[in-house]
């Protein structure tokens, strides 16, 4: 039973993983993407992460502005 549900949370895991890359424009395949930018798949993991955030809380990921510098 454990198994089961590992495997579909692996399948629900890499269908947003492929619905995110395809939202960005980015050629995600299955299998070996060693030729992807750390670029590309930082985008990718990054709005992964937004998404379960959102998911998770209900609440939009805070924005903050990465141009500003300290003072």
């Amino acid at each position: 039973m454990a198994t089961n549900n590992r495997s579909r949370s692996r399948t629900q895991f890499d269908n947003m993983k492929y619905e995110i890359a395809s939202q960005l424009g980015i050629n995600l395949k299955q299998g070996y993407n060693g030729d992807l930018t750390s670029r590309e798949a930082g985008t990718i993991g990054g709005n992964i992460v937004k998404k379960v955030f959102e998911s998770y809380t209900g609440n939009q990921y805070p924005q903050y502005d990465t141009n500003q510098q300290n003072q």
